[in-house]
């Protein structure tokens, strides 16, 4: 989905990693940008921005072409820790 040309993101948690991967495709397919956020007991940290979204867009009227974008440095390895 391309907001102002620019791809939305949208945080993808599951604990099998390779139906992630499948989601993390499909949502490529929509032009959004995915973002692997790790296992399903992170998506509790994801729900709320997806809340303060739906907020900003009907009840403080920024209309529905409304989005995320995660901005970080690519590193060439990053170690992922799911203890949380």
């Amino acid at each position: 989905m391309l907001i102002g040309g620019n791809r939305a993101g949208v945080f993808v948690c599951g604990d099998d990693s390779d139906a992630r991967a499948v989601v993390a495709t499909l949502v490529g397919d929509i032009d959004a940008e995915p973002v692997d956020a790790g296992p399903l007991a992170l998506a509790r940290y994801a729900e709320p921005a997806a809340m303060l979204l739906v907020q900003l867009a009907y009840a403080h009227g920024f209309g529905t072409r409304i989005g995320l974008s995660l901005l970080h440095e690519k590193a060439a390895s990053v170690p992922h820790d799911t203890r949380a």
